[in-house]
This record gives C-alpha cells, structure tokens and sequence, in this order.
C-alpha cells in the first residue's frame, strides 16, 4: 500500500463511516413515511368504526322502536298504554304469563355510557333517542319509519318513536 502524506489514508472502517450517514437519512425517511401511512391507516379505521356504530344505532332503535309498539299495541283493555320504563319490555307483567318484547335492553353505540334519551308522552316511553351530538355520517337511504332522519344535525335529532302507524 502506497501513503501519501496530507490525505487520509482509505480503509474499510472510513468508507463503512461516510456511507452511515446516508444509511440513517435513509431510515429516518422510511419511518416518516410509515408514520404517515399509519395516521391515515388510522383515520380509515375510525370512520368505519363510527359508520359500524351508526348501523348497530339503526338497528338498536328499531328493536326499541318495534318493542315498544309490540307493547302499546298488546295493551289488555280499551286504553292503549306506552310502557313506565324499558325494562318493562323485557317482561310485561300485565299478563298472567308475563310477555317478553324485547329479548335484552341495548346500550346506545354512540355514547360511552350507553344510556340512551327516553322520549315520554305523559310520563310513559314512546320512543329512544341517541345522546350523542356527533353528525350522522349516513344522510340518505332511509326507512319510512325513519323519516327526518336525512336532514338530522346529531344522532340525538334521529327519534326511534312507536306511532302506532303500520
């Protein structure tokens, strides 16, 4: 091996040295773009996860809806009446063998605490409505039973009432 005096002397270990630097830039930017593959990734998962909770919302307030015109329209005697609480639809004790209008009561998707708005004519239910102010996602497609429910600014505007229509 050949030196000259006034330049550094080539080994392995310097060119490994230079090239390092290049490795890392090359990492950092890698993780960078992982990071911004995973915060989009991220994004996508929430909006399917509300778009989720909003159907399991529909369905939910349908059953509610269905109970409770399942209970009002089963009413004994001549005078119809909306149940006092949601757990009488689980079992309705007007009769000699209590009848069962809803299998289980379900917790509002939308909010954390589950408790759903319980909408009373004369201090009975006649419907459940969402607590939560979150905009609908969904704004069209919907039952008749669910008119309204296209121009609602919350969850809490969509009403799943019984009224006594078909």
């Amino acid at each position: 091996m050949v030196r000259s005096y006034g330049q550094p002397e080539k080994t392995a270990k310097n060119e490994i040295g230079r090239q390092g630097g290049f490795t890392f830039l090359g990492l950092m930017f890698a993780v960078a773009i992982a990071g911004i593959a995973l915060a989009g990734t991220g994004a996508l998962w929430q909006l399917e996860s509300r778009r989720e909770k909003e159907k399991e919302l529909l369905f939910i307030g349908e059953e509610y809806r269905h109970a409770i015109g399942s209970y009002y329209e089963k009413s004994p005697g001549a005078v119809k009446q909306f149940p006092e609480k949601l757990a009488d639809l689980l079992q309705d004790k007007r009769f000699p063998n209590p009848t069962h209008h809803l299998r289980r009561l379900y917790r509002d998707p939308m909010t954390v605490d589950g408790e759903w708005e319980l909408i009373r004519q004369q201090g009975r239910i006649m419907g459940v409505a969402s607590r939560s102010a979150d905009k609908p996602i969904k704004i069209a497609g919907f039952t008749a039973e669910q008119e309204g429910f296209d121009s609602a600014a919350s969850y809490a505007d969509w009403y799943f009432i019984y009224n006594g229509l078909p």
